[in-house]
């Protein structure tokens, strides 16, 4: 793999990159999609550059839309992130009530070098989903949510996002599918071996002109049928055809 900063992160976990590997490979990488050697070097360098380990889920991936794959930071990541960041002095969070209810949470977050705390406010309305995480522990995944916005403006965090975030997307990708879904493959008819002999003439002069190529013929032909390598085959050498004609 050849990566430094799959070597550093090993050296930091104790583990050697083999090992490392395998175990983000079978554990942390998600199952069923083939990922490529640079996905797996980008994603170790994000595992790196804010020292997180894997190994613990502090940091997974899930199939990215598009293609490729997507950091996923657990709470406990971000919260490593953030308070390991140089520049940290202190987080504070208030709650927001109306009539008893928790309808926001406000995240400061203090640096060594401003004089005022970064704050930003995340609200239940905007951020509640019908989930079961949602349902059982709403306060908890808004502090989550709270806590997690505060850092991204505080330290400039980009190119990793929280798992409610990673279940948005994945709800958004499923919803663009049923919205428009994948056109049905069309069954090309077969092109036969008498429409070959029909126009077999006709593309060896064509051929034999500079107006055609067997190339060309191909395309054409398969844009419109399925084409057995048989009949492909006796287009590549119809020039021969011309020539003994």
């Amino acid at each position: 793999m050849g990566s430094t900063a799959l070597a550093q992160v090993a050296n930091r976990l104790a583990v050697s990159e083999q090992e490392l590997t395998n175990i983000v490979f079978n554990t942390v990488m998600p199952s069923g999609k083939q990922v490529s050697n640079e996905q797996f070097v980008s994603f170790m360098a994000v595992a790196n550059e804010y020292k997180l380990n894997p190994l613990v889920k502090e940091i997974y991936a899930f199939p990215a839309k598009g293609g490729g794959i997507q950091p996923i930071v657990s709470i406990d990541g971000w919260l490593k992130i953030i308070t390991n960041h140089e520049q940290f002095d202190g987080m504070e969070h208030e709650d927001i009530l109306d009539g008893g209810n928790l309808v926001a949470i406000k995240c400061s977050i203090y640096r060594k070098d401003a004089k005022r705390p970064i704050t930003v406010t995340e609200y239940m309305s905007e951020c509640k989903r019908p989930t079961d995480t949602w349902k059982q522990w709403p306060n908890r995944m808004l502090r989550h949510k709270a806590t997690i916005q505060a850092g991204r403006y505080a330290f400039g965090i980009s190119g990793i996002v929280d798992p409610d975030e990673a279940e948005r997307i994945k709800e958004a990708t499923r919803e663009e599918r049923q919205v428009n879904p994948a056109p049905e493959a069309k069954t090309l008819p077969v092109y036969t071996q008498e429409q070959f002999n029909e126009n077999a003439n006709k593309w060896a002069n064509a051929i034999d002109s500079g107006r055609a190529t067997p190339e060309k013929i191909i395309a054409m032909v398969s844009s419109k049928y399925d084409l057995p390598q048989q009949i492909r085959e006796q287009i590549e050498t119809i020039t021969n055809v011309a020539e003994e004609a």
